[in-house]
């Protein structure tokens, strides 16, 4: 077990604070519990804590002025709030002031302790592994989101960013996969030298083999100067292949043969240069059907993708969707002088029961445009472009079941939903626009609820 795990749980539930010291003392975790905010104080009064997880509404006051004192007195202790309101705006509000992440009751142990892991490295990270004498790097390498698939990324960017093993992302476009790329050079030791972004797609074939390998002077007409290539310029440091299924079938057998033999060979030149360079490919296609249909040669595929990286897209990690677009609005709000404080609940739920075909992306593009719209203090559905966001993306119109009670149509469009999202509650309860606490009534009262607070 690691030092660095002292913790103090501020709840006035029994239930939720016997559970969490029941979750944390079972991985080793030093753990305190304080019902109120005084108690609290006496505690931190007499030692310092690594991770603090504070409940929203405590009998003698708000956990956000916790967040605030911690932050002032001791701004390395890391902060979760704790909320059972699924207030996404509250959740916001806590972010900016200072606290690492939030937690909505109830939670599973595994996210609870996922968090835990995660907000204790980024409180010490040269006592977490960080190499001596490296700048430290935020946990989250620049990129928002602390969803389950996001935290099994960071997980891999670490344990191999300092090998030379090549990477291989996979996802669609708009997804974050140059962010992805651009982790494992900062944080490796490379991260001093160069980083060569190469999007194979936008080059003309014509021209991608002498962009790529470079070229010795006099090898074809208009060749008046030894060229350089962008695999060359990338030794020492990262070359990125950017839509590497693009790429002409005779030049990767030739990149092939760089990977094998850390070697090339310029256009018109006899002599080879020896390169030493970490490959990171990525490709929005499907790469199984690419090779299948014969635009990906598998002998390569076998040596880009050591280690395969799967990037979700946004409708899978809705849980990070709040976050990004507080991320998003401040930028814009910060651009155009806007004094935007935050996005209705309306507006998030909107923008949660939307598919986001562009992704992170269009997510951006989305927040930029409602920033220019918005005239007043929050970000509201009006704001919102009605193509798609609003509804487009969904049919016109819903035919009802014939002999349904109110109640059972209710009862069908909460199970289709939960069915929609793979039984995730929360993201259900998003799309339907209803409370947390509401829904979980609702499930319930419908036989939807197991025993262990899940959906059936």
């Amino acid at each position: 077990m690691q030092s660095l795990g002292r913790i103090l749980v501020v709840d006035d539930e029994a239930s939720i604070t016997d559970a969490m010291q029941g979750i944390l003392d079972e991985r080793g975790y030093k753990v305190k519990v304080a019902p109120t905010l005084g108690v609290s104080s006496d505690l931190l009064y007499e030692q310092p804590f690594d991770l603090i997880f504070t409940d929203l509404v405590l009998p003698d006051g708000s956990g956000m002025s916790l967040i605030e004192r911690v932050r002032s007195e001791a701004p390395e202790t890391q902060l979760i709030l704790m909320t059972a309101h699924g207030s996404t705006d509250l959740a916001i509000d806590a972010i900016k002031k200072g606290a690492y992440y939030y937690i909505e009751k109830p939670f599973a142990p595994e996210r609870v302790i996922a968090l835990t892991e995660r907000a204790l490295e980024r409180a010490c990270p040269l006592k977490s592994g960080e190499t001596p004498g490296r700048a430290p790097t935020q946990r989250t390498y620049g990129m928002i989101g602390a969803s389950p698939k996001m935290l099994a990324i960071y997980d891999t960017i670490e344990a191999t960013a300092d090998s030379d093993a090549s990477v291989l992302l996979e996802g669609e476009s708009g997804t974050g996969k140059e962010l992805i790329a651009n982790a494992f050079h900062v944080s490796s030791s490379r991260a001093g030298r160069a980083f060569v972004h190469i999007n194979c797609a936008a080059i003309p074939n014509e021209l991608i083999e002498s962009e790529l390998f470079g070229y010795k002077r006099g090898a074809f007409t208009g060749a008046d100067r030894d060229k350089r290539g962008l695999i060359e310029a990338a030794s020492g440091g990262t070359l990125l292949l950017d839509e590497i299924t693009e790429m002409p079938l005779h030049l990767q057998a030739k990149l092939l043969r760089v990977l094998q033999e850390r070697k090339l060979r310029r256009l018109g030149d006899e002599r080879e240069i020896e390169v030493n360079f970490r490959l990171v490919s990525a490709t929005n296609r499907d790469t199984s059907q690419a090779m299948k249909e014969g635009l990906l040669r598998e002998d390569l595929y076998f040596r880009v993708g050591t280690i395969k990286i799967e990037v979700p897209p946004l409708r899978e990690r809705l849980d990070d969707l709040p976050l990004l677009a507080a991320h998003f609005l401040k930028i814009y709000a910060d651009k155009y002088r806007k004094k935007i404080t935050g996005i209705s609940h309306e507006a998030i739920a909107s923008l949660a029961r939307y598919e986001w075909p562009g992704n992170v992306r269009e997510l951006e593009s989305v927040i930029e445009r409602a920033v220019l719209f918005c005239r007043g203090a929050q970000i509201t559905g009006h704001n919102l472009p009605n193509r798609g966001i609003t509804g487009d993306s969904t049919p016109a119109s819903y035919e009802v079941p014939p002999f349904l009670t109110l109640e059972e149509i209710e009862r069908e469009a909460i199970v289709q939903t939960l069915a929609r999202t793979g039984g995730n509650i929360k993201k259900a309860a998003q799309i339907l626009s209803v409370h947390r606490p509401t829904f979980y009534r609702k499930l319930k009262r419908f036989g939807l609820l197991g025993p262990r607070g899940q959906s059936n």
